[in-house]
This record gives C-alpha cells, sequence and structure tokens, in this order.
C-alpha cells in the first residue's frame, strides 16, 4: 500500500512556533525573536505576498542576509504555496544576472545589506529589513499595515518548494529543486529543544537546512552576519552555542585561531564539517585540539546529506576514522560504477539515492540529464566502502588520475604537504588537462614555505611523474568561494600571474 505524503514542513514550524509562544527562538545580534513573534511576521508576510498574486508554482528570489527578516520572508513564501530561493551571489554581475534568467523567479527580495549584489534584471523587486534604493516595495512596511491572524497553508506536497543555488564553483550556479515532499524529509528531525545552532554560514547552502531542523526541533537559531573565527568563538562562548557547522577551511582557521585557548568552548556538542576533502592530518589536529565534538558529513545541494561520522566515532586510535565520511545514513542508498560503467559492489564512481535528494536543475535540462539518471545523482566523486561499512570520499573523478598503476587524489597529496613541519595549511586544485596540479601551501605564523621542499615530499611518497606536475604558490591565505571552499578559480588565476610561482 503506497503511504500519503508527508505534511508540507510549513505546517509543522508553523505549530512548533505557535507552541513557542513566547520563548526565544531566533537570536540576532542580542535582539531576541520569540515564536510567536515570528510566526506573527511570517504570517502578516504571507499576507501582503498574497495580495502581489504569489502563490503556488511561483518563485521568490531573495538575496539574504543572515538576519530574522530573511527567515520570514523565505517562511512566508512557502505558506502561500510558492516556492523559494537563497540566490548565491558569484563576484561578475553578469553570472548574477544570468543566474535569474535561468532561475526566472517571479519577484526578488533584497535587503539594505545586500541590495549591491541586485544586476541588470527585468526581475520585480522588493525590499525588507530597510529602505533600499530605487526599491519602492517594501515588504516590511506592507507587513506592519495588515493582519497577523493566520493564513492557512496553500503548499502541497508535489508542489515546487526550495531551489538550492550552487556555487558555481565552474560557470554559471545551477540551481537543484526540491518539492514540499522532498525538503520535508530533508529538515524533519526529532524534537532538540536544547539545540543552539549558530547560523554564521550563507543562507543560500546547507545553512538554510541546519536553521529549519533546529526551529523544527523546539531550539534556538543565533544568526551571526559574515564569518570570522576570533568572531564565531566568542559568539560560542557569548551565545552557549551546542552546534556549529563549518566548511573545512573555516575549521582549520578556527582551530589554529589564537582564541581557540581563551575562549570557552564547553557548551558544544557538535562542530560538524563539510564541503571539501580534508588531510587526514589536518582532521586529527582538529579532534586534537577542539575535543571530542568534531563531526563529518558528506553531501550536496543536489543530494542532501549522504554519510555521517559522529563525534564519538572520531577516534584517536583508529587512524582510518580520519579518512572516512561516515557511515551512510538511513534511507540513503549508495552505490558505485567501475571505469566501465558497470555496477561495482563497493568503489568506484558515487550514484546516490534520498528521500531529500532533488529532483533535478531549475531550467538546466542538459546538466539535469547529466546527473539525474533513473532517480539516481550522479554526483561526479569516486569513492569506496571499507569492510566496517564506512564511506570513503576519494575526491572529484575528474581530480583523480591513476600514476604508475596508483591512484593519486588530492586529498592524499594535500596530507603529504601539510604533514611537513612548515606548511600549515594545503590545498591541491589539479587541472590535468593542462598536466598539472596546482598547490597553494599556507606557513605557519613567523615561518616559510619552501616550494623546493613541497616538490620533494611528493616526489617521495607519489613519484616524479607527481612532483614534476605540481606548481607551488606560497599564499598567505588560500583564497575562498562565497560557500567557503577553496577557490579553483583564483588559484589558476594566482598560478598564471604570480611572479613567485615555482615550477619543478
Amino acid at each position: 500500500m503506497r503511504s500519503d505524503p508527508p505534511v508540507p514542513y510549513i505546517e509543522d514550524l508553523v505549530a512548533v512556533l505557535a507552541a513557542a509562544g513566547a520563548r526565544t527562538v531566533v537570536r540576532h545580534e542580542h535582539r531576541d525573536v520569540s515564536g510567536r513573534a515570528l510566526l506573527d511576521a511570517v504570517h502578516r508576510h504571507a499576507r501582503v505576498l498574497g495580495e502581489l498574486g504569489i502563490g503556488r508554482g511561483d518563485l521568490v528570489a531573495i538575496y539574504a542576509a543572515d538576519r530574522p527578516e530573511s527567515l520570514v520572508v523565505r517562511y512566508a513564501t512557502h505558506l502561500v504555496g510558492a516556492a523559494s530561493v537563497y540566490l548565491s551571489a558569484p563576484p561578475d554581475p553578469a553570472v548574477r544576472a544570468r543566474m535569474l534568467v535561468d532561475f526566472a523567479p517571479r519577484l526578488l527580495v533584497v535587503e539594505p545589506g545586500t541590495a549591491h549584489l541586485v544586476p541588470d534584471t527585468d526581475v520585480p523587486l522588493a525590499a525588507v529589513g530597510g529602505p533600499v534604493s530605487g526599491v519602492a516595495h517594501r515588504l516590511d512596511e506592507a507587513a506592519v499595515a495588515v493582519s497577523a491572524d493566520p493564513v492557512p497553508s496553500a503548499a502541497r506536497a508535489g508542489d515546487l518548494a526550495v531551489v538550492t543555488s550552487s556555487g558555481g564553483t565552474i560557470g554559471v550556479p545551477k540551481g537543484s529543486v526540491r518539492d514540499f515532499t522532498a525538503w520535508t524529509a530533508a529538515v524533519r528531525t526529532p524534537p532538540r529543544p536544547e539545540r543552539r545552532q549558530l547560523a554564521d554560514g550563507n543562507l543560500a547552502y546547507l545553512t538554510q537546512v541546519l536553521v529549519d531542523q533546529t526551529l523544527l526541533g523546539g531550539g534556538t537559531v543565533v544568526l551571526q552576519e559574515g564569518i570570522e573565527p576570533a568572531m564565531t568563538l566568542a559568539t560560542v562562548e557569548a551565545e552557549r552555542i551546542t552546534d556549529l557547522f563549518l566548511v573545512e577551511p573555516q575549521l582549520f582557521e578556527l582551530m589554529d585561531h589564537p582564541d581557540l585557548a581563551r575562549r570557552d568552548l564547553s557548551s558544544l556538542r557538535a562542530l560538524t564539517h563539510i564541503g571539501a576533502n580534508a588531510a587526514p592530518v589536518l582532521r586529527r589536529r582538529a579532534r586534537e585540539r577542539l575535543g571530542p565534538v568534531v563531526a563529518h558529513t558528506y553531501g550536496a545541494s543536489e543530494m542532501g546529506i549522504v554519510s555521517a561520522l559522529p563525534p564519538a566515532e572520531h577516534d584517536l586510535e583508529s587512524p582510518d576514522r580520519f579518512t572516512c565520511a561516515g557511515h551512510i545514513v538511513p534511507g540513503v542508498d549508495v552505490r558505485f560504477r567501475d571505469s566501465a560503467g558497470a555496477v561495482h559492489p563497493s568503489s568506484g564512481s558515487m550514484e546516490v539515492r534520498s528521500p531529500a535528494m532533488a529532483s533535478g536543475y531549475r531550467h538546466r535540462p542538459v546538466e539535469e540529464a547529466e546527473h539525474f539518471v533513473d532517480g539516481w545523482y550522479r554526483t561526479g566523486d569516486l569513492g569506496r566502502l571499507d569492510d566496517e561499512g564506512y564511506l570513503h570520499v576519494l575526491g572529484r573523478a575528474a581530480d583523480c588520475e591513476i600514476v604508475g598503476g596508483v591512484l593519486v587524489t588530492p586529498v592524499a597529496l594535500q596530507d603529504t604537504l601539510c604533514r611537513l613541519a612548515q606548511v600549515r595549511y594545503a590545498v591541491v586544485v589539479p587541472e590535468l588537462a593542462w598536466g598539472r596540479r596546482i598547490v597553494a601551501a599556507v606557513a605557519w605564523p613567523g615561518g616559510e614555505v619552501e616550494p623546493a621542499a613541497c616538490v620533494e615530499a611528493v616526489r617521495r611518497e607519489h613519484g616524479d611523474a607527481v612532483a614534476t606536475s605540481l606548481v607551488v604558490l606560497v599564499v598567505g591565505r588560500v583564497p575562498l568561494t562565497e560557500q567557503g571552499k577553496p577557490d579553483r578559480a583564483a588559484l589558476h588565476r594566482l598560478a598564471e600571474h604570480a611572479d613567485s610561482v615555482t615550477r619543478s
């Protein structure tokens, strides 16, 4: 017998916020927002969106800031049955304009702090959170003048709910699409009223999932605008944060920051890192410095969370734990294909199937047909399962190469480099079509990285052919994308133009 689809998450969220009443559910810059106040704002904004004709089948795009207003607009959009997208913000305005053409929203909402991101577009604009030059319509001002009486949910299980913008590491960012059933599967979580989630990442990505999960579980979200290690450490201490999410480069900046020793982080229960393959030596250092709170997950905007390694399984006596991404989470299926395309029981190119997975890309049929096939998402990553059922993600297939009969991966090279005493952090970006691998190496404070030593270390462990492919850049800080991942395009430009490039 086929079961009915679950009630859309927005109905559960309305009930949770109503039950919260005067309890604080969101904190922002020492401002408390109660469940009742957040819900009233959602109903008011939903009524305003309805008066603008926004409803089922429409898409509302938001250049969001880590502020309560961005949450209100998104939840109001879902309450009227429309879909939302928190837009990523590539630096090139032409790319941002192309995104709006691809996503085709009915309305674009901006805040004073994000108005500079708006490209030349014909999409109607509205503002929240304050005046924005050139934008006449203020959703928040209009909302003050309407009733806060409950607006019945118009969300339907099969309707488009969320478009998740990719980071656009290469080309124009894609938007993966989920209906209300898939999004509900992604955010539904057991009650955790003690959870205090620090949301200091861009809402366009996984942060919006964490926010929804926290509120649905009866916890509290602390919004912080911008990610900076000293500020994050101070906020964890002051707000008694229990849950923190960082992309790997951000984790390493935090664990090496001088403020780490003087901050009280005893409230932390889980510091989860995701987003890029991390050298095992760095993951071990994070566990040693931060204690038994480090967690690691593997996933992507298209497929959600695939596997998880909780804090209790970061065992310092088990080296393999620091090369894996944990066990596959319940309800998710992973399969592998070998180089000939045949299904392999334990290793190869990974494909994922999940109730929380996106169904495709917004108005990108070519990429959709390439990655979404027969209910499976082709990740483009290589992986393997070990004898204990732990998933090991080896990296993008396009970044890995068999040299002398051995698979050479970026993370293996990074681990070699980061074990050098002079290297605090290193990133490897393969450009195999050009026969080279770009290395960005960061020294310890007061120290110096010798490119020749980097090349020699790789030569000893991986052979001459790999060592001679290296282009070593000594940088003060690895350039990062808006997502916090290593910026491959920026490193390519540095390799092309920096005078200090050393080629082996």
